[in-house]
């Protein structure tokens, strides 16, 4: 990679506009915001392209996608932004979910190999683009070796989100605690199956705010997960008027309590749930 030079006046310029822009905190920018950075610290706004071009082509910036940069190491190449502001600047609005929430909350060891946020947005990522991709791979963003995953959800569904310093110039939405609970009864498939939902009530349930977690499933409005997660609340006793409102939601018809499994195994009417984990072990 090309070392970077200070000894002329771009130098100085890209000095000048990254103290500032560290100054107001923005490690990952869209041009806009370069512009408005660079004229309150007195750079010409008709240099600024062609300084940001210079700046990428140097290492101090990583170019996420067009019109969006974050600050880099010359030495490394590697954004010094979190990579959770480079996931929610990447597509918006998006806020960090599923296995990156898990984590991000202490409720899973696992160390996510990839940073997976949701949105309410169609996300097209480079390689659905270019029509290179492997098979066994969910398209992602890969930037500086990170992978950066979306899924998108009904704009109702985006719901359930905090606001979150990661460090000491990042500050993301994060699906809350619950929001990520609610999320494995919605995909168990994205977690393994229903067992990590159900671990995650068994061992965290006095950790989770229960009647937000109720609300945000009444908000869902799945019976099929309002019935799973009621069946698995009544298993860790929890308070009767928690439940009342999960159960009173009127089903038809049974739910596989794992929707990856066959659909075999008791049925509990109560709940209308069909405990199909039983049948594994038969």
């Amino acid at each position: 990679m090309t070392t970077y030079s200070p000894s002329n006046a771009t130098g100085t310029h890209a000095r000048r506009l990254l103290r500032a822009l560290a100054e107001e905190g923005k490690l990952v920018f869209s041009t806009r915001e370069a512009r408005e950075v660079a004229v309150r610290a007195g750079i010409p706004a008709g240099y600024l392209y062609e300084l940001l071009h210079h700046m990428t082509q140097s290492g101090l910036l990583a170019r996420l996608r067009r019109g969006l940069y974050a600050t880099s190491e010359v030495a490394s190449g590697r954004p010094q932004a979190h990579p959770f502001a480079i996931a929610t600047h990447l597509v918006r609005p998006s806020a960090i979910s599923h296995w990156s929430a898990l984590s991000h909350h202490g409720l899973t060891d696992q160390v996510p190999r990839i940073v997976t946020a949701f949105t309410p947005k169609k996300v097209v990522t480079p390689s659905m683009r270019s029509g290179e991709h492997n098979g066994s791979e969910r398209h992602a963003w890969k930037i500086a070796g990170v992978a950066y995953e979306y899924v998108s959800v009904k704009k109702d569904h985006f719901f359930g989100i905090e606001q979150v310093w990661v460090d000491e110039n990042s500050r993301v939405p994060i699906a809350d605690r619950e929001r990520t609970v609610l999320e494995t009864f919605i995909s168990p498939r994205r977690f393994g199956g229903i067992g990590v939902a159900l671990g995650l009530i068994e061992s965290h349930a006095r950790q989770l705010q229960l009647d937000r977690l109720v609300e945000y499933t009444l908000r869902y409005s799945k019976i099929s997960v309002a019935k799973r997660l009621g069946w698995a609340l009544e298993r860790a006793n929890v308070d009767e008027s928690l439940l009342a409102p999960l159960q009173s939601m009127p089903a038809t018809r049974y739910y596989a309590l794992d929707p990856a499994q066959p659909s075999r195994g008791p049925c509990n009417r109560l709940w209308m749930i069909q405990d199909n984990l039983q049948s594994r072990s038969g």
